[in-house]
C-alpha cells in the first residue's frame, strides 16, 4: 500500500458509498434553505411594465430566505428535503463513491503517482452522468415541491409530499415524466460533478505541495471552497436553464430555453443568482467534503479494526 495512488481504495466499495451518501445528505440538510431560495429566485421572471407588480418579491439570497420564512414559516425552507435526501443518497453515493474506482480504472492499474487532470475530469463526468440518470425522478420532485410558493387560502397543494408527488406524476403524466429534463440534467450534473470533484482533487493536490500544508481540515476547507467556486462558474448557466425547464413547461427544448432566456433576459441571466448559487454550492461543497473526509476516516478505522 506504499504508493499514493492506492491509499484511497483501502475502504470497501459499500464503505465509500455509505460515506459519500452520508456526507451528501448532511450537506443537503444544512444548505437546503439556500437551495429553496435559489430555485425561487431563478423562477422569478422580470416584472412586466404596468403589471402593477412593482418590485420583485424576492431580493437577494438571505432576503429570500427571510421572505419565505416570514410568509410560509420556517419549515417551508426545507421543502423538498425528502426527495432531496433521496437524491443525495442515490446521486451523492454514486457520483462521489464511484469517482475513485472509476478514476483508477481510467488511469490503469499500473499508474503511479497523481492521476492527470483529464482522467479526473473524465471519471467525474462518467459518475455524474450515471448518478443523475438513476436519480432524476428525485430531482424533478424536489424542484416541483420547492417551486410551490405561498398559496391563496382554499387552494389545495399540488402534492402533499414526496411520495404523493412521485405517484401523482406517474399516474397523471406517465412513468417517463419522472425523467423530464434528463438531457439538461445529465449535462448539468456531469459538468458540475467534474467541476467539483476534479477541482477538489486538483486543488487539494496543489495545496498539499505547499510546505506546511498537510491533509487536514484546513486543506479540505480551501479545496472545498475552490470546488464550489469552479462548480458555480461552470454550472450556473446550465442550472438556470434546468430550473426554468423543470418549473415551466412552455419551453420546447433545452436549446429553446437557452435562446429565449438569452434573448429576453440577456446573457447575465445565466448568472442570475451567482452569489446565492455560490453561497449554496460553496457551503455545500465545504460541508460535504469535510464530512466525507471524516466519514472515510471513520469507516477506515471501523473496517480495519
Amino acid at each position: 500500500m506504499g504508493d499514493h495512488g492506492k491509499t484511497k481504495s483501502d475502504i470497501s466499495l459499500p464503505g465509500i458509498f455509505a460515506s459519500s451518501a452520508f456526507a451528501a445528505c448532511f450537506a443537503e440538510v444544512c444548505t437546503l434553505p439556500l437551495d429553496t431560495a435559489k430555485v425561487r429566485l431563478q423562477l422569478q421572471k422580470k416584472a412586466v411594465e404596468g403589471d402593477g407588480l412593482g418590485l420583485p418579491k424576492y431580493r437577494g439570497l438571505l432576503g429570500t430566505v427571510g421572505t419565505i420564512a416570514r410568509e410560509e414559516g420556517m419549515s417551508a425552507l426545507w421543502k423538498g428535503v425528502v426527495p432531496g435526501l433521496h437524491r443525495q443518497c442515490l446521486f451523492g453515493g454514486l457520483r462521489i463513491g464511484l469517482y475513485e474506482p472509476v478514476k483508477n480504472f481510467y488511469v490503469g492499474k499500473d499508474h503511479v503517482g497523481d492521476a492527470p487532470l483529464s482522467k479526473k475530469i473524465l471519471a467525474a463526468l462518467t459518475t455524474g452522468a450515471l448518478g443523475i440518470t438513476v436519480a432524476n425522478p428525485t430531482d424533478l420532485v424536489k424542484v416541483r415541491l420547492q417551486a410551490e410558493g405561498k398559496l391563496p387560502p382554499g387552494v389545495p397543494r399540488r402534492y402533499t409530499g414526496a411520495i404523493d408527488a412521485y405517484s401523482k406524476i406517474v399516474r397523471q403524466e406517465g412513468v417517463a415524466a419522472l425523467w423530464t429534463g434528463l438531457g439538461p440534467n445529465v449535462a448539468r450534473n456531469a459538468i458540475i460533478n467534474a467541476a467539483e470533484l476534479a477541482s477538489y482533487d486538483q486543488v487539494k493536490q496543489t495545496i498539499l505541495k505547499i510546505p506546511g500544508f498537510t491533509d487536514n481540515v484546513l486543506t479540505h476547507l480551501f479545496a472545498g471552497l475552490g470546488a464550489g467556486f469552479f462548480a458555480v462558474c461552470i454550472g450556473s448557466p446550465v442550472d438556470v436553464v434546468k430550473s426554468r425547464m423543470m418549473g415551466d413547461s412552455t419551453y420546447k427544448s433545452t436549446l429553446d430555453c437557452f435562446v429565449k432566456t438569452l434573448k429576453n433576459d440577456g446573457p447575465l441571466a445565466f448568472y442570475k443568482g451567482f452569489i446565492p448559487n455560490f453561497g449554496r454550492l460553496g457551503s455545500w461543497n465545504v460541508i460535504m467534503f469535510l464530512t466525507l473526509e471524516q466519514a472515510k476516516k471513520f469507516v477506515k478505522s471501523f473496517e480495519s479494526s
